[in-house]
């Protein structure tokens, strides 16, 4: 079974995980205190953050992507409203995915414990916002 996908409500996710990173990580929200506990030069030149804002739009749509198959997949298998399950896929997916994987490698790394809470939350706003879109955009025809 290929799981129904608003491709549009997709795009439209991808495009909201730009605009909360760029609200999350600027300097009167969070950007300082990010560049601070990463060691991230925020006066770099623009032109040295091209090739990461390109693999953050892919990887943000592959989220977008993932989440909403796992969504379609997670209605047929439970019902109930989509909305409701989108957000509780993605705070799953985030649980299980996001926050342990973020939480083991800056263990290793010896990150600081804040910078991590600070990144896994920044992530959880992400998805759920996320979800919110596919949510309430659900493929024609499934609703």
């Amino acid at each position: 079974m290929v799981p129904e996908i608003n491709y549009w409500a997709v795009l439209l996710a991808t495009a909201s995980s730009m605009l909360v990173g760029s609200i999350w990580y600027a300097r009167r929200v969070f950007g300082t205190r990010w560049s601070r506990l990463a060691n991230v030069d925020m006066d770099r030149p623009a032109a040295s953050a091209t090739i990461a804002i390109l693999v953050t739009v892919l990887v943000s749509f592959v989220t977008a992507w993932v989440l909403a198959g796992s969504t379609a997949i997670a209605w047929h298998f439970y019902g109930g409203g989509y909305l409701w399950t989108a957000i509780v896929t993605a705070v799953a997916l985030w649980a299980g995915f996001t926050a342990a994987r973020f939480i083991t490698h800056d263990a290793f790394e010896g990150r600081p414990s804040s910078l991590t809470v600070l990144n896994i939350a920044h992530e959880l706003v992400t998805v759920l916002i996320m979800a919110i879109i596919i949510g309430v955009w659900p493929p024609a025809g499934t609703v």
